[in-house]
């Protein structure tokens, strides 16, 4: 056989192995289990999650509030939805259900300081800096729940986000061996913004189940600290 025959030869063997039939339903089957999972993710998670959701008049006392890392803009500016979950952790302290507030965000760029920031805006708004603690490794929201259990030792939280991350984050904080509820933003000024960041947790459900499930390392493990317990003691 010559050379420039042999794609044309692989290509008839793998006509004959896989006819586009098989292919066809090899895809559609595919598509129906990718579906199932995302579906069964989704379904698994708000199951195990429900009623665990209060406002902040409503909420049990717990030992500290965790707000998740969001959008900061260049300007060391919080985004509207982080700054509406940074306000929700700031009342819950001033109702005193919550004994410190952890910010947990993204401070892995030089110019890109999630945590930070979020804790510039609260003591800019009159929370003692001493009841805030910071992790600048929250990388995503499952290596936010691991370190506050494993790095700053939280064994009770409320998780504050916006209610559309609310199964998905209660399920990773409780996984990670936290007795967390979640108070939400309910808000939806910005449509638009609100309908892709639905969607866009509803395909990461099928994320966390994963992680859930095999327990993976957070990108950084880190040694435990006790700025958490140090916040919560603060006058």
């Amino acid at each position: 056989m010559k050379v420039r025959d042999a794609p044309r030869a692989t290509r008839a063997a793998l006509s004959r192995w896989l006819p586009p039939r098989r292919v066809a339903k090899l895809l559609a089957a595919a598509v129906t289990a990718a579906i199932l999972v995302g579906a069964g993710s989704i379904a698994w998670i708000r199951l195990t999650t429900r009623n665990l959701q209060y406002d902040v008049a409503t909420a049990p006392p717990a030992d500290i509030a965790i707000v998740f890392g969001a959008q900061v803009y260049r300007t060391g500016k919080p985004s509207p939805y982080l700054a509406a979950r940074l306000d929700l952790g700031r009342r819950l302290l001033a109702a005193g259900k919550v004994k410190a507030i952890l910010v947990s965000g993204d401070n892995g760029a030089a110019s890109h300081h999630e945590s930070e920031a979020m804790r510039a805006y609260l003591v800019e708004r009159g929370v003692p800096a001493a009841k805030i603690a910071l992790d600048g490794a929250g990388f995503t929201t499952y290596d936010s729940c691991v370190r506050a259990h494993d790095v700053f030792g939280v064994r009770s939280a409320i998780a504050v986000t916006q209610d559309f991350s609310v199964p998905r984050t209660l399920a990773l904080c409780r996984a990670a061996g936290i007795d967390a509820v979640a108070v939400a933003d309910t808000a939806r000024t910005h449509d638009d913004v609100y309908r892709k960041c639905w969607l866009r947790d509803q395909l990461a459900a099928t994320k966390a189940v994963y992680s859930i499930l095999f327990r993976p390392e957070p990108r950084s493990s880190g040694q435990p600290e006790t700025t958490v317990r140090d916040a919560m003691a603060a006058p």
